[in-house]
């Protein structure tokens, strides 16, 4: 593999993330994926098909323009291009003299030039496919006028093959799975250069993108340090390997479109160790092949799809490659795994993880077509555990404080879809009906208890709930993935897969179903329905924070009076938090659309920056989560949650497979409820209060102050007065033994814990007996990771040293929550609380990820 020359590190200083892909000129529209994880090497390689379109900006594209443009990014190296790869055939290009490919690459050459974003790969060549070559394929010219000869011709056929409908999807897939396998166009290599954030390709003499090669097939590898793939071990000390969704997206997984409206479709064959799982984002269950008949069956069934003689020969003919890559796997011990997507998703959604996984299993129905496993026992959702059964009805809604939502069949029939052509789950009856879609729960083998008695009798009912107040499930199976600890969040999702990080598991289960009801949120919002711009995340974040506390009270099957009063105990939180980080942020990192009224829009090509996406403090911060949350709560004031969350429904099925904008929601949202301009609430209002402009809205600082006077509070409030009173009745340093106080204490939620703590942490002095005795009365040593973080910071500010290896562990486990208390420690004064924070940092620095390691670094020194 040639590594390019001149290519700099990722500075983790940088603010802005280019998007350099000229998605106006050329779209891809497919990608195939066949690559090999070798985990001796710690790279992912192989090779990527991809499938171009010619775009919206084509026909008015201006040669002379520059295509590097200066408001895409970092461009220092655009007129550096002498390490352009020399392709084993280049003949005469080559200067024997330096070896140096003399290519026509300057910025003044008038040829197209296709840019992909790329960082972090070995790319070692360039291909053109010659689509030409697969017979199938001419099936779909018949009855055309097409010179077959022509330079057009494999154009013509791969824009037949892009818009095949959606009811022939299975055709159109394993028509691109043959186009992958198709021999490359020897006539005249590709040309191509790598910067610090681009591929860039040409063919010499086309200037064009309608005449640019239609199918290209790109060689690489990933570089073990890429910023988009983590190589690690996970809690069983065992190597595996996922893909991070860092900032930079999957431009260090493989070269491609990351602009959100890049969206395309993908299939991937990836080979790992036998021993080994593959997950990836793919709308199919996947299994290993070989199997003992897997392959023959799908040769079979292959055949007898074939009526005639010709093309049962093509038919074993066109297999016989994946035929001997198969035989060959099995040799060396490795499996392959096959996966795709009908749906276009842009390709940072793009999901992949390989490792010894283990499937959690318990006696529940998994809802898996013809496949069952023994049924349990009936229980109610108040037990939050699952019949085992798909329910007709809705059963978490009998308890539930809101009436239930009902759309009638025929309403979602006259619903039309808005989106691209694909095979939309939204206007099947049967998903309509199936309120718990197939799912699995993957873990370490030391997790896989918890994941068994935690994740999986949780997860149906999580889905359950979502179904039943949004709707149709945008995807059709879902694995959830234990991820090792060095996970820098609580949970990601993808299409068909959600990384849930170890903190989760530990205590009672509110945290983990809470977890799981924001991610299955991002179903919707963050996939089915996405933001077109990424600097607007409150889109998905702050909807899925709201949603996550509706979802998880219906899986509760709260009372209305239960209800109310949770979710003030949790806004009061989420208001302390967020006002303790306005009040640490920088105000550019405090606004929700920081492009303001330019959100949305790209350079003539198509290229853009995400702001401060390489800001590494950015990802710890949670005002777009917190912020976007209180807009939402602000909304259903207006209106009240039931017509609220209505509105939520028609949103999705009127937006569902789109990318949008902030406004697009909103101004739905204002013609939907007329009325509210008459209070004065109106698009250029909320700009101003809420996304524009960093601090605290008017709204939420008047709101604030009723979260304090609920039931909840007032009881943690009197209990935080029996700790003052305890803590200055039992001195420090007292020498006689004092008999242990009679002070009796409420038990509390685990909310209710974190704003005892919270209030504690407040105080200017706590006394040892004090903190001892907190330990020991709420057992905070097995309470969730939310409780551990602020029993942690106590014992950090009152220097506590009997409770060192609390904040040990809690460093070394809970990495996603633990990264600030690394700062607290290198902040004091007392060596030992550095020693400590030192040697947790040692132990675990090949764990944490770039973006953690980032932030403490910057705290420590």
């Amino acid at each position: 593999m040639m590594e390019p020359k001149h290519q700099p590190e990722l500075d983790p200083n940088k603010d802005d993330l280019p998007l350099r892909a000229n998605t106006n000129h050329v779209l891809v529209r497919h990608y195939v994926l066949d690559l090999t994880v070798d985990f001796q090497k710690k790279v992912i390689g192989g090779n990527i098909v991809l499938f171009l379109e010619p775009g919206k900006g084509a026909v008015s594209l201006a040669f002379s323009e520059d295509p590097h443009p200066q408001d895409a990014g970092d461009v220092e190296q655009a007129s550096c291009f002498t390490s352009t790869h020399v392709p084993d055939d280049a003949g005469p290009n080559l200067d024997q003299k330096s070896g140096v490919s003399k290519l026509p690459w300057d910025d003044m050459n008038e040829d197209f030039t296709l840019i992909l974003d790329c960082c972090d790969l070995l790319v070692s060549k360039v291909e053109e496919v010659d689509v030409s070559t697969v017979p199938e394929l001419g099936d779909l010219l018949k009855g055309d006028t097409v010179d077959q000869d022509s330079q057009n011709s494999s154009f013509v056929l791969v824009q037949k093959l892009i818009s095949i409908p959606s009811d022939r999807w299975r055709q159109q897939h394993d028509l691109y799975l043959q186009c992958s396998y198709a021999s490359g166009v020897h006539t005249q290599p590709l040309l191509f250069h790598m910067d610090q954030w681009s591929l860039q390709v040409r063919k010499k003499g086309v200037q064009s993108p309608s005449d640019f090669p239609p199918c290209l097939r790109i060689w690489y590898e990933t570089k073990p340090t890429g910023g988009s793939v983590r190589w690690t071990k996970d809690q069983d000390d065992r190597c595996c390997v996922y893909t991070m969704g860092s900032p930079i997206n999957n431009r260090a997984l493989f070269p491609c479109q990351e602009p959100p409206v890049a969206m395309s479709t993908w299939q991937a064959c990836v080979k790992a160790p036998c021993e080994y799982t593959v997950l990836l984002s793919g709308e199919n269950q996947a299994s290993p092949m070989p199997e003992e008949t897997g392959l023959l069956k799908t040769i079979i069934w292959r055949v007898i799809q074939r009526k005639y003689v010709v093309q049962l020969v093509l038919a074993l003919k066109s297999h016989l490659d994946k035929l001997n890559t198969y035989f060959s796997l099995y040799l060396t011990g490795f499996l392959q795994w096959d996966y795709y997507v009908t749906m276009p998703m842009p390709a940072s959604t793009f999901t992949i993880a390989a490792g010894k996984w283990q499937e959690a299993r318990v006696r529940v129905h998994n809802l898996e077509e013809g496949e069952s496993e023994e049924p349990c026992a009936t229980l109610t959702c108040r037990g939050m555990t699952y019949t085992g059964s798909q329910p007709t009805d809705q059963s978490c809604d009998r308890k539930s404080s809101h009436p239930k939502l009902i759309f009638s069949a025929e309403e979602d029939e006259q619903s039309i879809c808005s989106h691209v052509d694909y095979p939309c789950r939204f206007r099947l009856s049967t998903s309509r009906a199936q309120d718990v879609i197939p799912h699995r729960v993957f873990a370490p083998f030391c997790h896989l208890q918890k994941a068994e008695t935690n994740v999986l009798p949780l997860l149906p009912l999580c889905l359950s709930a979502a179904h039943s107040l949004l709707g149709v499930h945008p995807f059709s199976r879902l694995d959830v993935l234990i991820v090792p600890p060095g996970f820098s969040s609580l949970g990601m999702a993808s299409p068909h897969i959600i990384f849930l990080s170890q903190s989760v598991l530990a205590g009672e289960r509110g945290l983990c179903g809470a977890r799981l009801c924001h991610e299955i949120a991002h179903s919707w919002f963050g996939l089915a329905i996405g933001a077109r711009d990424w600097t607007e995340e409150w889109i998905s974040e702050g909807f899925a924070t709201y949603l996550e506390d509706v979802f998880w009270a219906k899986v509760q099957q709260l009372g209305t009076r239960e209800d109310e009063e949770q979710r003030r105990l949790k806004a009061l939180l989420r208001w302390r938090r967020l006002k303790d980080e306005l009040q640490n942020s920088d105000e550019e990192l405090q606004v929700l659309r920081p492009n303001k009224d330019t959100t949305g829009e790209v350079s003539e090509s198509g290229a853009s920056v995400v702001k401060h996406a390489l800001n590494p403090g950015k990802p710890f911060l949670q005002v777009h989560y917190l912020k976007g949350y209180f807009l939402l709560k602000c909304l259903a004031s207006k209106v009240g949650e039931d017509e609220f969350l209505s509105f939520f429904r028609l949103f999705v099925r009127r937006f569902h497979g789109q990318l949008i904008l902030s406004q697009d929601f909103l101004q739905m949202f204002l013609d939907t409820f007329p009325a509210l301009s008459s209070q004065g609430l109106t698009l250029g209002a909320i700009y101003s209060d809420w996304l524009d402009t960093p601090g605290i809205p008017k709204w939420l600082e008047e709101i604030s102050s009723t979260w304090t006077h609920t039931q909840p509070v007032k009881e943690v409030k009197e209990e935080v007065v029996k700790w003052m009173l305890l803590s200055g009745g039992v001195g420090k340093g007292t020498k006689r033994k004092r008999a242990e106080p009679k002070v009796h204490f409420k038990e509390m939620s685990p909310e209710q814990l974190v704003l005892l703590l919270e209030f504690l942490l407040e105080e200017a002095e706590l006394s040892v007996s004090c903190l001892s005795l907190l330990q020991t009365t709420y057992s905070l040593r097995d309470q969730d990771a939310e409780v551990k973080h602020r029993w942690c910071e106590l014992v950090v500010k009152h220097k506590y040293t009997a409770a060192y290896r609390d904040v040990e562990s809690f460093l070394i486990h809970d990495q996603a929550m633990g990264v600030y208390l690394y700062g607290e420690l290198m902040l004091q004064e007392d060596g030992r609380q550095q020693a400590l924070a030192r040697r947790c940092l040692s132990a675990i620095k090949d764990d944490m990820d770039q973006s953690a390691r980032c932030v403490v670094e910057e705290m420590i020194f």
